[in-house]
């Protein structure tokens, strides 16, 4: 079987979680004995053309992308301009047997693939406009993703959530058949995550003194991932204790505002923003770090906690989305604290930062846990759609 994978970012070009996603589950299926083909974009120091851990990468050439959202949507268009260009090429050369596209922002440039060589058309919704931002969809450039990830499930053939969570959302947010959707989990690869830091104790000292308790945010600076609410939560724990600093890692447009706010509530001296961090720090925090947590108020899978429960860092989610299914209810891998509830949050917390034994009894059975969410499953599951989409089958929801 050949595939055409059609994604906006892919190593070494990355945005967020997507391209890690795609890159880990095409050299899965390569593995498998798949031909894999990945169309996606490129600066001009990367080759048009590349053999990748056995993935073949074909790559446009696009500027760096605007920061203003209404330019940002022109620039989306005109990349799905080119990497058509290229697909009508690529698919002159080679016979797929299948389109498999990731989000929105290529999916102009995968359905005219797909029905110019009259294959079928694979979609996975990784997240969606409407529930980055809580429905609010109405103006633009808002209104635009949404009605383009609408027509993209819409006119699929099929598609695939992340979770069970996200299959439900999809379903009922843009009016398609539960059965037109499969829920399959992301993958991790412990493997990946290890520290490249010389020496951890020296970083750690960094951030905070022997015996103080190190608490980690790391994600997009946006409203959606909740991290206002850990401030909250945190600010009286830290008052009241002073062995508590935190760090936060990431960019986004909610920075600012965060800043501020870890200053009103007298955090600035307990803890640090580091701005934008490489994976190679990031699983480095993970390894110095006693707790993580993931505060989202919207997350359709919730990969972060994934890594930190990997690297052995406990995680603290909330009870929302993706995360219900990687964080289970019973308490034995990580906790749970309800949703936008600051002060549940800080309940919590406080709990599990004065138990030693119950963060290493959590950590333990992490560690295990997290061995179920395999690439290589990913990769079959993806793979048995894959043929019954070619056979011209309707492929199984589930």
């Amino acid at each position: 079987m050949r595939v055409l994978i059609i994604s906006w970012e892919y190593p070494p070009v990355i945005e967020g979680g997507l391209g890690r996603h795609v890159r880990k589950l095409s050299e899965s299926l390569a593995r498998d004995g798949i031909e894999v083909h990945v169309l996606t974009r490129g600066g001009g120091r990367l080759p048009v053309e590349a053999d990748q851990h056995g993935v073949r990468v074909h790559r446009v050439r696009e500027p760096q992308f605007p920061r203003d959202p209404s330019a940002f949507v022109r620039w989306v268009d005109a990349m799905n301009a080119d990497m058509h260009a290229l697909a009508a090429e690529l698919c002159e050369r080679f016979e797929f047997d299948l389109v498999h596209s990731h989000d929105w922002l290529v999916a102009g440039a995968a359905k005219r693939a797909a029905r110019q060589i009259e294959r079928p058309w694979l979609v996975t919704v990784h997240a969606t406009e409407f529930g980055r931002h809580q429905g609010w969809v109405q103006n633009h450039p808002q209104s635009h993703i949404h009605a383009a990830e609408r027509a993209m499930v819409r006119q699929a053939d099929h598609v695939i959530t992340c979770s069970r969570y996200m299959r439900v959302h999809v379903a009922n947010v843009f009016g398609v058949r539960p059965a037109k959707i499969t829920a399959i989990s992301n993958g991790i690869d412990p493997r990946d995550l290890e520290p490249v830091a010389p020496d951890l104790e020296r970083l750690r000292v960094k951030y905070a003194a022997p015996g103080d308790l190190l608490v980690l945010l790391v994600g997009r600076l946006v409203y959606e991932k909740g991290f206002h609410l850990a401030l909250d939560a945190l600010a009286p724990i830290v008052r009241r204790r002073g062995d508590v600093r935190f760090v936060v890692a990431g960019t986004g447009t909610a920075e600012a505002e965060l800043k501020r706010q870890a200053r009103r509530l007298g955090l600035a001296d307990h803890g640090v923003f580091l701005g934008w961090i490489g994976d190679d720090m990031l699983h480095s925090l993970y390894r110095i770090c006693d707790l993580c947590i993931v505060p989202s108020i919207y997350e359709p899978f919730g990969l972060v906690a994934l890594e930190a429960m990997a690297s052995g860092c406990l995680c603290v989610v909330a009870d929302t989305g993706g995360l219900r299914e990687v964080v289970p209810v019973d308490g034995t891998v990580g906790l749970r604290f309800p949703s936008r509830d600051a002060t549940a949050l800080s309940a919590v917390l406080e709990g599990v930062l004065t138990d030693d034994g119950t963060r290493a009894q959590l950590v333990a059975e992490a560690r295990e846990h997290v061995l179920r969410f395999d690439w290589a499953e990913v990769a079959r599951r993806t793979a048995e759609i894959y043929a019954t989409m070619a056979a011209g089958a309707t492929a199984p929801a589930r």
